[in-house]
């Protein structure tokens, strides 16, 4: 999501949280099986989390100039006068890359990252490793276009990786609908554990991103919790119609095994 964040040595900025909505149903995993490691999105992991280090190493004033410059304010390029009146200049485009690279606090980063973990490899497994980082990086530069076009007027910078995450659930929702997502539910004090379909759960946060979007824009930005809803939106839009061109042919079908069916059935063959 993108949310005004404060505190862990950050300026109040708005940042691309984990894609789950505003309360907290939390994916723990899937059951879709990879068959090649997913160097990539563990790679990816690993860069957010070298960065995120080296953000929290950096002293105020100085991370606060690197997020205004590196995170994306959609102002800077919709209104060239402001921007350069306050030192951002619009004939640079790094931010719409740099921006899904930085974070905003430890939650922030983790449940980035475990979203990225759970329903990346899966995608990645499907695209290739090449395919999957070129999809991963144009999800969140589609995202960060959308912020700009919906929320021109914005001076807050904006950062974090959800964007692109909101690709990768997009094409997730289209290669594997019926897989099942274990999700957890805190209840109180009470954990409450369950499984729901891949189309359910996706489409149900789709909904909700683009229901609080409509409404957001209703609003100010602090009225709607400071969330660009809309990146989240055009994330996944990307990546719902983008992952097709993307995949891979696939040559072989996948083992199916008997106990899938519940009963072994007389057509099974070995």
């Amino acid at each position: 999501m993108i949310v005004a964040v404060a505190g862990d040595r950050l300026p109040v900025v708005r940042s691309r949280r984990a894609p789950y909505g505003r309360r907290i149903v939390i994916p723990l995993q899937d059951n879709v099986p990879t068959r090649h490691v997913p160097i990539v999105t563990w790679s990816l992991i690993l860069v957010n989390a070298v960065v995120f280090v080296i953000e929290l190493s950096l002293p105020g004033p100085v991370l606060e100039h690197a997020i205004y410059h590196l995170g994306l304010v959609p102002a800077r390029f919709t209104d060239p006068a402001w921007g350069a009146q306050v030192g951002l200049t619009a004939n640079s485009f790094w931010p719409f890359l740099t921006s899904m690279f930085l974070h905003g606090g430890w939650l922030h980063i983790i449940f980035n990252m475990w979203a990225l973990w759970i329903f990346g490899d899966n995608v990645e497994d499907r695209m290739g490793h090449g395919r999957y980082l070129v999809f991963y990086l144009l999800c969140g530069i589609v995202a960060a276009v959308t912020m700009t076009v919906v929320t021109p007027s914005t001076t807050v910078p904006t950062i974090g990786a959800s964007g692109a995450i909101a690709g990768i659930l997009g094409a997730y929702f289209i290669f594997y609908p019926t897989a099942e997502v274990i999700v957890l539910l805190p209840i109180f004090i009470f954990p409450l554990f369950f499984s729901v379909p891949a189309v359910v759960y996706i489409g149900f946060w789709f909904f909700m991103q683009f229901l609080t979007g409509t409404l957001s824009l209703m609003s100010s930005s602090e009225a709607a919790g400071g969330i660009a809803w809309w990146a989240h939106v055009g994330g996944f839009i990307a990546g719902a119609l983008l992952c097709k061109p993307f995949a891979m042919r696939l040559r072989h079908g996948r083992h199916v095994y008997p106990d899938e069916y519940g009963t072994v059935g007389p057509w099974y063959r070995k």
